[in-house]
């Protein structure tokens, strides 16, 4: 099962990092996808920590499809991380919770 501390704190460190981009990017003209990808990721992040942290038999499956979604949100906030410090630490927060969850 997934429920290491590592996975745990990469989700908490991704979560947080995608509700600061989401708020920074809101603000920004063309930067609907990074808004929705963030949300998503940032929902997606914070469950995984919880089921995981309870041990929960649907960890493994949601660990899976928090990597996926992660992997997606990196690559949109690499677009903008050049301009913008709160992409590029969301889009390193999600490589690492990629890395994390898939352990």
């Amino acid at each position: 099962m997934k429920n290491s501390q590592s996975c745990i704190d990469a989700c908490v460190a991704c979560l947080i990092a995608c509700e600061k981009c989401f708020a920074s990017c809101l603000e920004m003209e063309g930067r609907k996808d990074c808004v929705k990808l963030c949300r998503d990721c940032a929902d997606i992040c914070g469950l995984c920590a919880s089921l995981s942290l309870r041990g929960s038999q649907f960890a493994d499956e949601l660990c899976a499809l928090c990597a996926k979604c992660c992997e997606a949100c990196a690559a949109e906030c690499s677009k903008h991380a050049e301009h913008s410090e709160e992409c590029k630490a969301c889009a390193e927060a999600c490589k690492k919770c990629v890395d994390a969850c898939k352990m």
